[in-house]
């Protein structure tokens, strides 16, 4: 059902807790299955410098904001915004069909995140 890298991703998921202070936080969630995904990130030179994720779902979610999160670290804002809800599950050598709206929270809470980065600078 789940790829190998899936699976890596659930049972040793990287980039896990909060950033205190963050320069940018996002949170987004999908009522219909529960899940709940919180990015924070570090942001110098405009270059994503450190970024972690809290995760309240199923092992799918936890692989996805996992993945987005090593996707994400070291780009910068322009290239991070880039990242797609697809790659994020390609990079995760596919989800099962089910599952795919997992890649789309992942992606949407590092947007979310930079968005409120971005907003924060335009204060």
């Amino acid at each position: 059902m789940y790829s190998e890298k899936v699976m890596d991703h659930f049972t040793n998921p990287r980039n896990v807790g909060e950033i205190e202070n963050p320069d940018g936080a996002g949170q987004v969630g999908n009522p219909s299955c529960g899940d709940i995904m919180r990015i924070t990130l570090k942001v110098e030179d405009n270059i994503i410098k450190d970024i972690k994720f809290k995760t309240f779902g199923c092992g799918a979610a936890v692989a996805t904001s996992s993945m987005v999160t090593e996707m994400a670290m070291g780009k910068t804002i322009e290239e991070a915004l880039k990242i797609t809800n697809k790659a994020v599950a390609e990079a995760l050598e596919g989800l099962p069909p089910a599952k795919m709206h997992c890649s789309n929270l992942a992606a949407d809470a590092l947007k979310a995140a930079i968005e409120d980065y971005l907003k924060k600078q335009n204060a």
